[in-house]
């Protein structure tokens, strides 16, 4: 527990100096360290749309086929859009997308820095005189915590128009008046609240991802171990962070 916490602090303070050089001008990105950002960047966003998009489009479909299910026995239709749209911005498409990283970009983390870690690249880093956290971890943090909440923006409209073109085809509801339910039914604030979600369900993972890695000692099988602790680890964490935001966004209604 000890080692985990002074990793994790490690992380922590070697992040916070990397963003108190950039607020002070102080830190100037060489050439090879905006290619990383940008790769991550790409690697992150758009090469996870496809998935983003499948899995957000179905999960619109499924709810508005339940919605229908229930709403249907008292003469409610029309609701099925507030549900979707609500069920989406707020909780889901931020779920769904940062569950998502966690498997997909998270376990790339771990699996990339604990391979280093164990051939001592890392130490070759420090030796060079390069800071491992502004080489390694930095540009993983801007990535997620760019991507994940513009990553959950495109799985709420993905998710919202999957379930508007499904009520209009199977279940006759009029497309103009899903969409227009939609618009008036949902706030920014709701909106505002699910970005928040995503970028802090990113930064966890990175954070939980990027920790785990730096604690790889025993040799490659401890790579995969270290791959599943954090992907488990970032979901548990996550739907802690998930139960706060949601609490909090109750009680300042």
């Amino acid at each position: 527990m000890r080692e985990v916490l002074g990793v994790f602090f490690e992380v922590v303070n070697g992040l916070v100096r990397c963003l108190w050089l950039s607020l002070t001008r102080r830190y100037h990105s060489k050439p090879y360290q905006r290619e990383r950002t940008w790769d991550h960047l790409s690697w992150v966003g758009a090469d996870s749309l496809p998935i983003v998009s499948i899995i957000s489009g179905c999960t619109g479909i499924i709810l508005a086929l339940q919605a229908a299910m229930q709403l249907e026995k008292v003469g409610a239709l029309s609701y099925v859009a507030n549900l979707v749209g609500f069920s989406l911005v707020t909780e889901l498409g931020p779920l769904l997308t940062s569950l998502i990283l966690a498997g997909r970009a998270g376990a790339a983390f771990t699996a990339e820095i604990a391979t280093m870690k164990i051939s001592e690249e890392i130490d070759a880093l420090s030796v060079m005189g390069i800071d491992p956290i502004r080489f390694l971890i930095w540009p993983k943090c801007i990535a997620m915590l760019i991507m994940a909440p513009l990553l959950a923006l495109w799985a709420d409209f993905v998710g919202i128009m999957a379930g508007g073109i499904f009520s209009a085809t199977a279940l006759g509801l009029s497309g103009k008046v899903y969409f227009e339910q939609t618009a008036t039914f949902l706030r920014v604030s709701d909106v505002m609240s699910g970005l928040v979600k995503s970028a802090a369900f990113g930064m966890a993972i990175t954070l939980i991802s990027c920790a785990q890695g730096l604690m790889a000692r025993e040799g490659a099988a401890d790579v995969g171990r270290r791959t599943t602790m954090a992907v488990v680890q970032s979901i548990f964490i996550m739907i802690l962070l998930d139960l706060f935001f949601t609490a909090l966004n109750y009680i300042l209604r």
